[in-house]
């Protein structure tokens, strides 16, 4: 069975840092620590970060004592006093707020409506009305998402000074997902003394609550020290995670039920850490590390079958790739094959897949333990261009491995994400990629394959956003939580020559089928372009040294 791999950390800047212990009041000479998890508002996903956090906190420090506040379960208008009556009544002394979200370029409706309608509208609609009507719908959510950035930055400020009333050394500690990524930009808005974590959080916590120095963790603290340079790009501290206590997280979270009373919810559970790829525009990479680290199967199926035993049928593998390489194929299959054993039969599962990691046995077992739903990340149906976006993708053996999966009962739906107007895109790849796209409708049946039109948002810390530099297309320095226009199309990446025809495109798909947009676009652009030869699409031309050297330079 896979282990973690234990990585020793470069902490050769740690002489810099000032030692500072954070210290809690005591009582009867014993350390009294209440730590108040705030998950700040988002879409009711499963909030499986400060679920994993809290609980591996419980198991090192078993008494101190802990609570869940989960804002995506509050009415909007009643977030700031929702807030106060949780931590007037918990009174903690440490905050762990969790932000998920911050970045809304989305394919599809995201929270404030549809983001790439309103500036497709607006950036390239010829109609001048339509135009308006994109220049107000991106009014309407330029507006929201900064009255959102406000409004997490005011409740972070609000509960600390709360908290502060009853434990004057009361501190924060800010995470998640967003903050991860924007994590220098946040560190100019938020109160002198925050904690701001990057990535993973629970060696962070550990050193914190027993005294220890932990600036040597990938974090940094307002108002003390600047981040490191590269934060992100340092690789966290290993860890091998045992099943999530349950029986532990009801008792700590009151809104738990929240999340198991509608069947239709995807309950999260993570078989791994780590990304080992180089996807051009994927940030996940960094904020997880390359070093891929597994979960124990036996532990995986314990922390399920404890969700399964409340009613969860329906499990989401929270995983950056659920079978990152070839190598970890042999790990995937032992778990499958310990559900089978396990006796969960009427279950259901999801993942983000690399399909070019799939084997005819492990086929048979995700069609055997049921996984009704799985997401392809190709990005491009051309092999030339899935090589230039660095993501070692073979789309042939992802097409035969695709066959094998049909041929073991896979009979649910398939999404496949494209992101048009890559690095080098042109009409012939464009070709390529409706060739291939035919062919997976072929596999599946064209009701089961659900094109999903992304335009890559271009991240900080990514490849993307160094060729973005080195082009000229942006400056060191920019902000890249800006949503003004000038910027936002920067960082939607649809750069001409070819911009004006994808927008175009999208447009005329949106007005002729809104409800089924991904599909509609496939159609117009082989109506308008044609389709290719499946073989050309397959085919990678290599390229020569010298355009080679060009790009390297």
């Amino acid at each position: 069975m896979s282990r973690a791999i234990v990585v020793e950390k470069n902490t050769h800047n740690r002489s810099k840092f000032k030692t500072r212990y954070f210290f809690f009041p005591q009582q009867n000479g014993k350390m009294e620590n209440r730590i108040l998890y705030v998950r700040l508002p988002c879409n009711p996903i499963f909030p499986i970060g400060v679920v994993y956090l809290s609980d591996h906190v419980h198991k090192q420090f078993p008494s101190i004592e802990q609570r869940i506040f989960d804002l995506g379960t509050v009415a909007p208008l009643d977030y700031a006093s929702a807030l106060d009556r949780c931590i007037d009544e918990f009174q903690p002394t440490l905050l762990v707020f969790s932000w998920r979200d911050i970045q809304i370029y989305a394919p599809v409706g995201g929270r404030g409506g549809n983001p790439l309608q309103n500036a497709f509208e607006f950036y390239y609609a010829k109609n001048p009305f339509i135009k308006l009507r994109g220049a107000f719908g991106g009014l309407r959510i330029f507006i929201a998402y900064y009255v959102e950035l406000w409004r997490n930055l005011g409740l972070i400020k609000r509960g600390l000074k709360r908290a502060q009333k009853y434990h004057a050394p009361a501190r924060a500690v800010v995470g998640g997902g967003a903050v991860s990524v924007f994590y220098e930009q946040l560190g100019k808005s938020l109160p002198p003394g925050t904690i701001i974590s990057v990535g993973e959080g629970e060696t962070l916590l550990g050193k914190l609550l027993s005294g220890q120095e932990f600036r040597d963790e990938r974090c940094y603290v307002v108002g003390e020290n600047q981040p490191r340079q590269r934060l992100i790009h340092e690789q966290p501290t290993p860890l091998e995670k045992t099943a999530c206590n349950y029986d532990y997280i009801e008792t700590i979270w009151p809104e738990f039920n929240y999340y198991l009373q509608e069947q239709d919810f995807y309950i999260g559970v993570q078989t791994k850490r780590g990304c080992p790829h180089n996807c051009c525009y994927c940030v996940y990479t960094v904020v997880e590390g390359k070093q891929v680290r597994i979960n124990p199967a036996d532990e995986v199926v314990a922390e399920m079958r404890q969700l399964y035993d409340r009613g969860v049928r329906n499990f989401w593998f929270t995983d950056a790739q659920f079978i990152p390489a070839r190598k970890f194929i042999d790990d995937a299959v032992e778990l499958l094959q310990k559900i089978v054993d396990s006796g969960m039969t009427d279950i259901h599962w999801a993942a983000y897949i690399r399909a070019d990691n799939l084997t005819p046995e492990l086929c048979k077992l995700m069609a055997k333990t049921g996984m009704n739903y799985f997401e392809i990340g190709i990005t491009s149906g051309s092999q030339e261009l899935v090589r230039k976006m660095r993501m070692g993708y073979n789309l042939r053996t992802v097409l035969q491995n695709c066959r094998d999966l049909k041929a073991a009962g896979f009979n649910d739906l398939v999404s496949v994400n494209y992101s048009f107007n890559v690095i080098d895109e042109r009409p012939e790849t464009i070709r390529q990629t409706i060739a291939y796209h035919r062919e997976l409708e072929r596999i599946f049946g064209a009701d089961k394959v659900e094109p999903a039109i992304f335009f890559i948002g271009l991240q900080p810390h990514t490849h993307l956003e160094d060729y973005a530099f080195k082009q000229g297309i942006l400056k060191p320095g920019y902000d890249p939580m800006s949503l003004m226009p000038w910027t936002a199309k920067k960082l939607l990446w649809n750069p001409e020559p070819l911009g004006s025809f994808f927008g175009e495109v999208c447009l005329q798909a949106w007005q002729q089928n809104p409800n089924d947009f991904g599909r509609e676009v496939m159609k117009i652009l082989e109506a308008r372009l044609g389709c290719a030869d499946l073989e050309a699409a397959l085919s990678a031309p290599m390229e020569t040294k010298e355009k080679q050297l060009v790009r390297a330079s």
